[in-house]
């Protein structure tokens, strides 16, 4: 789970992104594991789930280091941190990510998902669409707010 306040905006990354809501100092943790927050699921129901259902979890979902026979999907924002070849979080213990380095309010949070993904790192068709990408695929004018 999350342990500073963030929030889920667009990113330039892809669709949707977790954003650190205050600064975060270089060390500090910025999100934990908690099994009572954190949900594990067996991975054989995963694959015997109905296609959309196996689709959501496949994208969401990663093996649990504690139980390989598991996947653990985070309840909260930590699920849209998307990845990045030079992240600002440090994955690499199994129960906490911390700051890689200073990270001010409003940046993208981000990882690399080789720290947590067994073989090779597949990056799945966007799902979300938001509001800007939407009108620009129309070319409508942006709404004003």
């Amino acid at each position: 789970m999350m342990s500073i306040r963030c929030y889920l905006a667009p990113s330039e990354i892809e669709g949707l992104g977790v954003f650190a809501a205050v600064p975060v100092r270089k060390g500090e943790e910025i999100w934990r594991y908690h099994p009572d927050f954190d949900l594990s699921y067996p991975i054989d129901r995963v694959a015997d789930a109905p296609e959309h259902i196996r689709e959501f979890m496949e994208r969401y979902t990663y093996v649990n280091p504690f139980d390989p026979t598991k996947v653990i999907l985070d309840a909260d924002e930590a699920r849209f941190m998307n990845h990045s070849n030079d992240p600002n979080v440090d994955f690499s213990s199994d129960v906490c990510g911390r700051a890689a380095r200073d990270i001010a309010a409003d940046e993208e949070l981000t990882c690399d998902y080789a720290c947590f993904t067994i073989g090779e790192i597949v990056f799945q068709a966007p799902r979300h669409r938001t509001a800007s990408a939407i009108v620009a695929a129309n070319g409508m004018p942006h709404p004003v707010l």
